[in-house]
Parts: C-alpha cells; structure tokens; sequence
C-alpha cells in the first residue's frame, strides 16, 4: 500500500462555483484513495495564488517531505491547476520532488510521467491556467490604465486623502482628509522656501505630536504628482509616458509642485547646503559658517576640560581652524546690529519701501489684465474652431489639435494668472505689515538673542542666502537679503546726511577765519 499526501488548494471564493471548494477536493481525494487502496499520511489544505511555489502550504509540505522519516510516495492533488499555473516553476518542481522519490499526480487529469509522450499533454494543461492568468493579468492592466486616463486614483488613497465610493457603488475615488491634506500643503510650502532640509521639516512636525509620514514614504509623497492634480501614466509599447489631469481636488498647485522638484533634483541653484540640524543652543550657526582657510563647512563641537566643556566652532580638514562659540555667537549678534536702525527713521523707509511696492503693484495689474486678456483670446479661438466643425469647415482632427493646443496654453496663462493674484495685496494690509517688520528690524539683535535655536536659525537664513566666512574676527558674505541690503543703504545714507550737519564747522578745517576787530586792539 502506498502512502500519500493530499494537497488541496483555493485561491478565490469563486473557485466554488467551478467545483474547486476544499471540501469538494477532499471528497475527490478521499474517494480516490479508497477506490485505489492508497493510505493518506499527510492532508494540506492550501488558500494561497499558484502564479509560484512561495505557498505557506507546499513549503510545510515540501519540508516533511525531505525529512528522513518521511515515507511518502506520492503528492495528490485533482487537477494540475491546483499544483501550478506556471509552467516553468512546475517542471522545476517536479524535478524536485522526483530525486526526493515522490510522484506527483493529478486524478482527474492523471498522466505517467515515465513516458516521455505524456510531457507534452503536461505542457499543455500547464500552460493552459499560465495562458488564463496572464489574460485576466492583462485585462485589469488595460482596466486600470484606461482608467487613470480618465484623471481616476486607482490605487490607496496617499496621505493627504480618504477613499469614497460613489452613492452608486459603481465607481471609486479620492477626495481631501484633513488635518492631513493642510499638513501636505505646510511640507510644499516649507520645502519651497529652500531654507531647511526636507528631512528636517518632517522631523521638527514629528517631535511636535503631528502625526507624519516614514522617512521613506515621506520622500515618495513630496515627489507623488497626485498632489497637484496630475495622474502620471506610465510608457507602454509606443505611446509614450504622460501626465493627464485628475478628477480628484488638487492640494496645492502645479507652480508649487514643480518649484519643489527642482529644489530636490538639484537643478536650481542651491543657496546653502542642507544641514540636517540636530545641536544644543550653543550653536545656532551651525552649516551657516564657511571656512576662511579651506573653504569647506564648519561644523561644531564640545571639548571637555578639566574643569568645564569648551564649544567650537571648527574644520574637519587638516587645516585645523577652530573658534570659540562663544566669541563666535557674541560677534554675530554685534553683526546684526549693523541692519538695525533708530526709531525716527522707520516712519521714512516705510514710506520709501511703500511707494516702491504701488509701483510693482501696479504692474502686476497690468500684467494679470493681459494674463485675463490672453485667456479670452484662445476660448474664443476654440469657439470659433468649433462653429467651423459644425458649418463643416475643418475636420475632426484639425479641430481636436486646435482646441488641445489651445488648453494647454489656458492652462499655463491659469497658472501665471494665479502666481500673479497671489503675489499682489491690498497696499493697506502691506503698510501694517511693513510697519510690524521694521519694528522687528530695529530690535533685531534682541530678537535674535530671545529666540530658540530652530527660529534663530530661520532669521540666519532669511538674512543670508549663502554660507559666512568667518574669519575669527569679522564676518564676509557675497550675498545680503536684498530688502535688508536695501534698507541699510537708505539708513548708511541718511546717517552720512546727518554727520555733514555736526561736521559743517569743522569740515574745513584749514580755512582762514574772516576778519574781524580784536576786542583790546588800538585799531
């Protein structure tokens, strides 16, 4: 009497209505055995794909059957579907289990292996089920394709958004969730500004309790178009990779999107390099130094002595510069100083930088009616190529050319337009706000020394947009925030017309005094 095992596998509740439920196997199997007088060792019930051998199942299996004390001959199953539906890992398999001593046999397609006729009737019903899977395979592939075509999301909802059905149950889509969907549009906005590393805004929301993405997912989330309203869809034979507009709501716009990417490939010009930033307070100037004798970045550190610990800013080169952090910070806040300026002068550059905004608020007017102008010129273009379609003037084709080229032209105008609406305001709200940032300016130091270290740090980069040069005694920049530039010019100027004032008297000072008559003279 042989021994056997059963191996009985269902990958889909529809497997039932074709005959292929476990329990409709076990009879078969059970029955089989009876009616040829086969004892069953071992019974594997199997709920798992075929497309491979990586089944929890067939490898419990797989291992009883190498085991020495194992004296199974033969691996039942009903039909040769449930062993594989991949012809290439069946054979492999098969030869497997033939140096182990075991048959494998499927009872309701049984084929005697040892005849080498019988191999290509096993082909074909291996390949039967491999030729079904790669169809059903490539239905939902041109399903989903043809879908994301239409603008459909067709995967989990990304962080930001929630999966809804429609009241029909037909069709599935993605709509906004917050607070998540405002977190997204913070990360943008941050990332945009080009100050700190990306990795650095996500930590500094996650030590606050905001709930955030992984380092991992994080990084495919700010480079993930769905965010600005763009499906992405892949290359395939000759049509080629594309973007198609999406019917879910965008979360920030394309302008944004695409300013962050270049920030991340590296295209635009960096301002600094990113420090991912994680220090005591001592060194708020941390990646903001360079150094005066090689040139790389200075780093900081603490040297501990016999009595205290001593903190540096320092090279890591063989150069070997280092500088007290101390006298370091102390000079920076002296540097500082240098933009402040006195209360009565605020009242005049306020009213300098304000007159100087009207001006460029006037012609963002200008450009945001050309803007509106050249948007109602291509509808109206895409109007009249359609009265032409109908009076059957033009064909389809030429039609269908016109109106894309001329969408797409909308939809950059669109894009302008907005940048434009959002970089002009009400000139009364803009008073407010340069009358609240020049009293900031004028007590900057202050600021500066009253601030945590991640908001000290912000002041550094918004004042400077490169790296200092810190020569131990004074600081060197090519580069200066261009409204503070501005404002230091104004006040350097204004200061200089009130030292020719003091100074008239003495301003020529080898001058001879005009004549006069000497009290006690005899003249």
């Amino acid at each position: 009497m042989s021994n056997v095992a059963l191996y009985i596998r269902v990958s889909t509740d529809e497997q039932a209505d074709r005959g292929y439920s476990q329990r409709d196997q076990e009879e078969r199997l059970k029955r089989y055995c009876e009616t040829n007088n086969l004892k069953i060792d071992n019974l594997i019930f199997e709920d798992h794909s075929a497309k491979n051998f990586n089944r929890p199942g067939w490898n419990e299996l797989l291992i009883y059957l190498k085991k020495k004390k194992s004296k199974i001959d033969k691996v039942l199953f009903t039909k040769w579907d449930r062993f594989s539906r991949n012809a290439g890992d069946a054979y492999q398999m098969i030869g497997i289990l033939k140096k182990l001593g075991v048959e494998v046999q499927a009872i309701e397609q049984p084929l005697d292996l040892f005849i080498p006729e019988n191999k290509m009737m096993l082909a074909i019903y291996l390949a039967a089920p491999e030729v079904e899977n790669d169809r059903r395979a490539l239905n939902t592939f041109y399903g989903m394709r043809r879908a994301k075509k239409e603008g459909r999301w067709m995967a989990s909802a990304p962080f930001g958004y929630i999966n809804k059905i429609t009241e029909d149950g037909k069709y599935k889509f993605i709509e906004p969730k917050e607070p998540e969907a405002s977190i997204i549009r913070y990360l943008f906005n941050e990332i945009a500004k080009g100050i700190e590393a990306p990795e650095t805004i996500r930590r500094q929301l996650s030590e606050k309790g905001v709930k955030i993405l992984s380092n991992q997912a994080f990084h495919v989330a700010i480079r993930n178009p769905v965010y600005c309203g763009k499906i992405f869809i892949k290359k395939y034979r000759d049509e080629e990779a594309h973007y198609v507009k999406s019917l879910h709501a965008p979360l920030i716009s394309e302008t944004l999107f695409n300013k962050v990417q270049l920030i991340l490939e590296g295209n635009k010009r960096k301002t600094r390099k990113y420090i991912k930033f994680s220090s005591a307070d001592i060194f708020p100037l941390r990646g903001f130094l360079i150094c005066p004798k090689c040139g790389k970045n200075l780093t900081a550190s603490g040297s501990k002595g016999s009595q205290k610990v001593y903190y540096y800013y320092h090279c890591k080169s063989f150069c070997g510069f280092r500088q007290s952090a101390e006298l370091t910070n102390n000079l920076f806040v002296e540097e500082l100083k240098k933009y402040e300026f006195l209360p009565s002068v605020q009242k005049i550059l306020q009213n300098i930088l304000l007159t100087a905004y009207k001006k460029y608020n006037n012609k963002a007017g200008d450009r945001r009616k050309r803007i509106i102008s050249e948007i109602e010129t291509y509808n109206a273009k895409i109007a009249l190529a359609r009265d032409k379609l109908l009076a059957e003037k033009i064909e389809d084709d030429d039609y269908m050319i016109i109106k894309a080229q001329s969408k797409q032209k909308i939809e950059i105008l669109e894009n302008e337009l907005h940048s434009c609406l959002v970089a002009t305001r009400n000139p009364e709200k803009v008073d407010d706000r340069l009358n609240k940032a020049l009293s900031v300016i004028s007590n900057l130091s202050l600021l500066y020394q009253s601030s945590s270290v991640e908001a000290k740090r912000k002041i550094i980069s918004s004042i400077y947009p490169e790296n200092l040069e810190f020569t131990g005694i004074e600081y060197r920049t090519t580069r200066v925030n261009s409204v503070l530039r501005s404002i230091s010019l104004v006040t350097n100027g204004l200061g200089s017309i009130n030292n020719k004032k003091n100074d008239q008297k003495t301003a020529n000072p080898c001058l001879v005094a005009p004549p006069r008559i000497e009290l006690g003279s005899k003249v």
